[in-house]
Order: structure tokens, then sequence, then C-alpha cells
């Protein structure tokens, strides 16, 4: 797979001719219902095996197979040129695909009743690509008993597909996360009891494989609490031969204050199968307008994670959606912002006549528009070129694999990349 990013003056038809792949490819990959417009700045996955590299001003053969972990010998090899004649400037170079590793993934699943066939359809579309479907979400009650979600016919889809449920558990209650929820529950021993029964009562009637704690926003003085209520869930759950795994605040030190300072890393990595880092929301529905999951800080956790946590422990969390603010902004007590799929955004920049740029720092695209009202919008999200550097943040800290928030926002380009940089492992 190549990532091109469409220059003005582009059409689809040129970019095709130039990767010797027809117009509709490009289209069809991308899910371009236009293949006549396309944006300035859009990022597009082009369907081929391995990639090109085109010749830059003072490339040199040598330095170009560097660029991809290969030798200057081989890459002349393979393109059928002399190691010994310059580079034109211009000239194209095949790039042959790279091994694979394995990777697991997580996919939220926010099944609302009724459910819709169109999001049926999603999760039969999307359940061959995971590792994990996890159900969001069985909220806790105070006495022990869980409020379900709507299934439906998701957890056959997704075992049909070959991929695992799971089950998502948290403390939310009223439509919020609660604190004051999680505590009752870690201190009252009959409450878990009857938590822990109900919970491998329901993996056995659904056929869940694991048990996923998304228990937010807690008390930071309840941090052993919590440790100590995880270690009873997987003693219990292994016993009942399941795993068990938690969503982790993003966290870049010990931070123990706060609405992220109950969950300890070092310790929960002991005790979990696996783990997610919720590496998002950075830019947020109240903030500033920025980039969702910045990769320096994204890295800053992961960073922190690793040091505290077994690698092949994390799953790296990431979004699938970006968001669109409106001036005044959240913070200047404007409305707050509106969530946004990549395939949304893309629309809105073409039917806007805006071109998409990226902030190469924040490793993220985004682009600004005036509505027809006169109001100033600036919308970022995500793209090819934000998610590859995802995945290579995956591969150089050598992680488990990835988790994603959520299914239904349409990004056919992260799945085209998934499937180019790993092969997923399979519960067996």
């Amino acid at each position: 797979m190549q990532i091109h990013v469409v220059q003005s003056g582009q059409s689809l038809y040129g970019i095709a001719q130039a990767y010797g792949v027809t117009y509709q490819d490009i289209a069809n990959a991308n899910e371009i219902p236009d293949p006549s417009r396309i944006v300035v700045g859009q990022a597009l996955v082009i369907p081929i095996t391995g990639q090109y590299h085109w010749v830059q001003p003072g490339q040199s053969l040598y330095l170009i197979a560097r660029l991809y972990g290969l030798s200057f010998t081989e890459l002349a090899r393979i393109n059928g040129i002399s190691p010994a004649v310059p580079l034109q400037i211009g000239q194209r170079l095949y790039i042959p695909p790279r091994p694979k590793g394995n990777a697991e993934v997580l996919l939220y699943v926010e099944p609302r009743a009724p459910v819709s066939p169109s999001f049926i359809e999603e999760v039969r579309r999307r359940a061959g690509s995971v590792t994990y479907m996890a159900m969001f979400s069985y909220e806790v009650r105070r006495d022990g008993s869980l409020k379900a979600p709507p299934l439906d016919t998701i957890p056959q889809i997704v075992r049909d597909a070959g991929a695992a449920n799971a089950l998502v558990v948290t403390n939310l209650e009223e439509f919020a996360f609660s604190a004051d929820l999680a505590h009752a529950i870690f201190t009252d021993e009959a409450a878990q009891n009857q938590l822990f029964d109900n919970l491998i009562q329901e993996a056995n009637r659904v056929g869940y494989r694991d048990i996923h704690f998304d228990f937010e926003i807690m008390n930071p003085e309840d941090r052993e609490l919590y440790n100590s209520f995880l270690r009873k869930a997987r003693d219990r759950f292994h016993a009942a031969d399941l795993t068990i795994s938690a969503a982790l605040a993003p966290k870049a030190s010990d931070v123990k204050t706060g609405i992220y300072g109950a969950h300890d890393y070092k310790t929960l990595g002991e005790i979990l199968d696996f783990v997610t880092l919720m590496t998002y929301e950075w830019g947020f529905t109240y903030s500033e307008p920025q980039a969702v999951s910045p990769i320096k800080p994204v890295q800053a956790v992961v960073e922190y994670a690793v040091s505290q946590i077994p690698r092949n422990k994390i799953l790296l969390g990431q979004n699938l959606y970006g968001y669109n603010w409106s001036s005044p902004y959240p913070t200047q007590g404007g409305a707050p912002a509106r969530a946004i799929s990549p395939q949304q955004a893309i629309a809105l920049a073409l039917e806007q006549n805006a071109a998409i740029q990226y902030d190469y720092v924040a490793q993220a695209p985004f682009f600004r528009y005036i509505d027809a009202e006169g109001v100033q919008h600036e919308v970022w999200f995500e793209d090819a070129r934000s998610i590859q550097a995802k995945f290579n943040l995956i591969k150089q800290f050598q992680l488990r694999g990835i988790m994603y928030w959520k299914l239904g926002l349409a990004f056919p380009q992260n799945w085209l990349l998934l499937q180019d940089n790993f092969t997923i492992r399979k519960i067996t």
C-alpha cells in the first residue's frame, strides 16, 4: 500500500496512471463517492503491493535504500538498474513490501436500541479485521447487578468471523462515569461477589472470552481499592477460563491525584492480562481546536507505559473520529465541538472547497472554513498519514496491538493500512 497526498491540479485518473492502477481501484479503496471530485491535501491509500519512491534532488540509491531498510544493491536488483549509474530526479523506484508483524486489535462496539440493520452490517464488515469486538457497555449497579447493552446478533457474527467477543463493564451511572458508584462497589464485598458471579454467568451465556473494565474518573484515593478489586476479579475470571483487561487513562508519569490518579500502571500491569491506553482526547468537545491524538503526547504515554507494564500487554488506543469546532470556541464560551468521522471530514472539506493541511508536529490533518452564516470553523481529524504514524509507534515500541474507539465511524484507509502493516492475531 502507498499513501498519496493530492496536490493542486491532480485528478484521480492522473494519480492512478502514476501508480499503474485504475482510478476506480483508488475510488473503491478510499470509498470516494464521486471519482471526479477529490480534495487538495486529501491522503489516499493506493491499493498496490509495496510502494513507489520518486527520486528527489540530492537523493542517492544508497540513501533511498536506507530509508526503506534495504541494501542499495538489493534496491538496484529489484528495479533492474545498475548501482553505478546515477539516479535521475523524478525516477520511479519500486519498494517491496516489508515483513509484517503480529498485532491484536480491540474494537469497541456501542450498539443502541433498536440495533439498526446498517450497524449490523458494519459489524459484519469489520469483525474479520479484529481480535476482539468489545461490547460497550455493561453498566454496574450498586448491588452488583448489570444493565446490559442490546446485542442482537452481534456476538454470533463476531464468532463466525473468527474474532472473540469481549464484555466491557463500566461505572457509568445516569450517562456519566461515577466515582461514587465505583467506590460503593469497591467497599461492598457482597456486591463485588454478586458482580463477579453475574459477569461470569453473562460471559458463559453470550460466549465472551475477555472481561474488560472501563472504570473512569474515579477518586484518586480509591487507587488501592481498585487494585484489590481487580485482583479478586482476576482470580475469579481465570478460574472460569476468562481473561481480564482494562482501559487505562493516558498518563505520562505516576500521577496520583485528579481523575487519572486511581489508575496504577505498574500494579495493573501485573494484575491484568492486557491493557488498553486511552491515548486520545487531547482535542475534545470542550477544548480549543487541536489534534485529538497528537503524536508527541501519545508517545510520552507509551514511553511511560512500557516502563511500568510489559510491552506485550499494551494496546495503543486510537480514535476513529475528529472534531469540528466553531468560533467562538468552547474555551471562549462557545458551543461544544461536534464529532466527525474522517470520511465526513473529507466530504465537508470538499463541500466547503477547503484544502486539507497537515501538522507534521502533531501528525494530524486539519482544515478551516467559513460557513454560510460567516462562522469560522476548524476541523481536526485522522487520515492515512496520522494512522500510519501510530502504527509506526506500535512497531517501534513492540506493543501488543491497537484499540479503537469505536465502530461506525467511517475511516476506510485505516482498515486497509492495518492489514498492510500487521497480521491480525486471533484468539484460538
